[in-house]
């Protein structure tokens, strides 16, 4: 049961690049090549993106600070 499972999901759900390249026709080294390149580009994206908001965040804390009166100036 295992076994026929194991070969199932290996014809079906390894050969994804290999049936997309030979769909759009283009070489399968170009499409894996894409998938590594967009992974690491998501990944670095989301954390530049992630510390840019946490410095805006931290610069509107420091602008815009609660005072309790005029003569905390």
């Amino acid at each position: 049961m295992t076994k026929n499972f194991r070969y199932w999901f290996e014809k079906h759900g390894f050969a994804v690049c290999t049936r997309l390249a030979d769909q759009l026709g283009m070489k399968v080294k170009s499409v894996r090549l894409f998938f590594i390149y967009a992974s690491f580009t998501t990944l670095i994206g989301g954390f530049i993106l992630y510390l840019t908001l946490a410095f805006w965040l931290k610069l509107k804390d420091l602008v815009y600070t609660k005072r309790s009166s005029v003569f905390d100036l």
